[in-house]
């Protein structure tokens, strides 16, 4: 798998230009229709769709992409691009499109830096409407290596080797609420025994333009949690976009052993049988 993630306004300008590339827009579909890059594909549900880690809900996830990927003419031939506002809107979902492309198989997918807040800052061509996309075959190849579930997760409690990262807003780790989306969209507040926190804001520059912040920075604030490049990480939020976007940001400063805990806090807090803590953390935790 190639190992670059990010791709500049001028390097997707490139590729758009060769034909060499199908941009991914992840935001929904009225935000899309009052403009976008020019040649760019809709696919919303890479933000809204919620999963499970059950054998079923695995299958359920690799079916609902093969089909969506499938419909806009994603496919395993041809470079694949993803991205949004910008990194820090849609809690990061344009890294949610690159992780699935990556967990579904596909070998040539990156991401728009700066995403298309950047792309209008420098005045660069859009289109207004719809598109119609030329339909491909996509058939996933799993990347099991990249996917945790929820037994992984309970086998990684008992395990000080591996470091259960939880990257959600302050707010849901403190067990004030139970999701972005709501104070009970999920039936439990509060957060897994024993994972570390740093909330995913952390891991970016927040200018104009958000960006993730250099690759020493994102080692030093991890070593402030005894988190370091070559730790076995298993990541999770509420629904996969935030992790997606922390793995991309640890992927970039170096880490090379990371999982994403895809159906995250969603599935946990829906399962009573789960063990959660809430309220005030120890101070190691913090």
């Amino acid at each position: 798998m190639t190992e670059k993630i990010l791709y500049t306004l001028h390097e997707t300008q490139a590729l758009l230009d060769e034909g060499s590339v199908l941009l991914v827009d992840i935001r929904d579909q009225d935000t899309f229709a009052e403009g976008h890059i020019p040649g760019a594909v809709n696919l919303p549900e890479i933000f809204s769709f919620l999963s499970e880690s059950s054998p079923e809900g695995l299958a359920a996830l690799q079916n609902t992409f093969a089909a969506s990927f499938s419909r806009v003419g994603v496919s395993h031939d041809r470079k694949v691009v993803f991205y949004e506002d910008s990194f820090d809107t849609r809690y990061g979902a344009s890294c949610r499109g690159y992780w699935l492309a990556c967990y579904l198989g596909h070998r040539d997918c990156g991401i728009l830096d700066g995403g298309f807040w950047a792309w209008q800052q420098y005045g660069l061509p859009e289109e207004t409407g719809d598109t119609s996309p030329s339909p491909s075959r996509f058939f996933p190849q799993p990347n099991h290596a990249l996917m945790a579930t929820r037994e992984d997760v309970l086998q990684a409690m008992g395990d000080p080797k591996t470091i259960l990262l939880d990257n959600r807003d302050a707010n849901e780790w403190l067990g004030q609420t139970s999701s972005p989306y709501g104070f009970d969209f999920a039936p439990r507040r509060g957060r897994i025994p024993g994972a570390k926190w740093i909330e995913w804001y952390s891991f970016l520059s927040r200018e104009a333009i958000p960006a993730f912040r250099p690759a020493h920075e994102i080692r030093a604030l991890c070593a402030s949690q005894q988190i370091y490049p070559d730790s076995d990480i298993i990541i999770f939020c509420f629904k996969g976009s935030r992790a997606a976007n922390t793995y991309v940001a640890l992927k970039l400063a170096g880490f090379t052993r990371l999982r994403v805990y895809f159906a995250s806090w969603n599935e946990w807090a829906r399962d009573p049988s789960l063990p959660i803590e809430s309220g005030e953390p120890q101070a190691a935790n913090v």
